[in-house]
């Protein structure tokens, strides 16, 4: 059975208690491993030349799919509403490859209509209602092969309101963590767990703690056109990373960009392309970098929309 084959055959439907029903989502991220644009050339593509850190992608496209120098592939998913079960595709891709799992296991419905609010949220993850989803989610991951890390409910610290985690009071947001890791770890003992803020002037108000946190994961995206509107210039990748990247130093865990993505005219592309994967002295705790090969799935804020970040653009007939 071939790839699509099996994803199709492994998309069920939940009949809910209302009579609607509602399909479950993959997981997003399982790269195409029929790709045609694994080798395609490009100028945004990070330089490798050493010595570089660690490199790997968010990567649905498949673009990086026969580059020796990704090793670690990840996957964003819900902790309901999910076909948990096609892990495993994205497992024997990664295994195939030699490379980790990076999870982004966010706690809420990707369909708007199901979500409830953010107090609701709080209160059932806080009164067990959720502890299933933590079960199924974690023992899934245990069954695969490749090294994971799970990264929790990301960007805690945001201000556009995107997630309902984010509405959160620093000491809600902490207990909700705790619990999760707590929980996770019955099932999975040896998994890595990643705390992933924005990297906002408020993100020590949610560290959870050092018991709990085996790496910090941060976002650093470069647009160029809200650089020259915001700051008045355009900005280098160590300029985005160096305020959150200061935030976090401290704790003395290993850092890495959890996400990552630049776009703008050629100069200011490969500007960044030839610095991302750099060993910088500034930042000697800076392990690895991801990059989140898709477009923006978020509007940026001040009406700058949706930046493609894809190394690779697609072509029109």
């Amino acid at each position: 059975m071939n790839r699509k084959t099996k994803s199709a055959a492994l998309v069920t439907a939940i009949t809910l208690a209302s009579g609607a029903v509602l399909a479950d989502n993959l997981p997003r991220g399982i790269p195409d491993p029929s790709s045609t644009t694994a080798g395609t050339l490009s100028d945004k593509r990070p330089d490798m030349a050493p010595p570089s850190i660690i490199f790997g992608a968010y990567d649905p496209h498949g673009d990086f799919g026969d580059d020796p120098n990704s090793s670690i592939e990840h996957l964003f998913l819900p902790w309901e509403d999910v076909d948990l079960s096609t892990l495993s595709l994205a497992d024997d891709y990664a295994l195939q490859r030699g490379r980790s799992l990076l999870i982004s296991v966010e706690p809420w419905s990707w369909d708007r209509d199901w979500r409830v609010s953010s107090q609701e949220l709080l209160n059932g993850i806080l009164s067990g209602s959720y502890d299933a989803n933590v079960a199924a989610v974690c023992s899934e991951v245990a069954g695969l092969t490749s090294p994971v890390t799970i990264r929790f409910a990301q960007e805690m610290d945001e201000e556009d309101n995107q997630f309902s985690w984010a509405q959160w009071s620093g000491p809600e947001y902490i207990e909700v963590y705790r619990r999760f890791v707590t929980e996770c770890r019955n099932y999975l003992p040896n998994a890595q767990f990643m705390w992933s803020p924005k990297g906002n002037a408020n993100l020590q108000d949610y560290y959870p703690g050092d018991d709990v946190v085996d790496v910090i994961g941060l976002s650093v995206f470069g647009y160029q056109p809200y650089d020259q509107a915001i700051a008045g210039s355009d900005q280098t990748f160590a300029e985005r990373l160096m305020p959150g990247y200061t935030l976090v130093d401290d704790y003395g865990k290993p850092i890495m960009v959890a996400e990552l993505g630049y776009e703008g005219d050629q100069t200011y592309v490969r500007q960044w392309a030839q610095s991302v994967t750099r060993r910088h002295a500034e930042f000697p705790d800076l392990t690895a970098v991801v990059y989140f090969n898709d477009g923006e799935v978020y509007p940026w804020p001040d009406n700058f929309g949706f930046p493609n970040w894809r190394v690779v653009q697609e072509t029109t007939n």
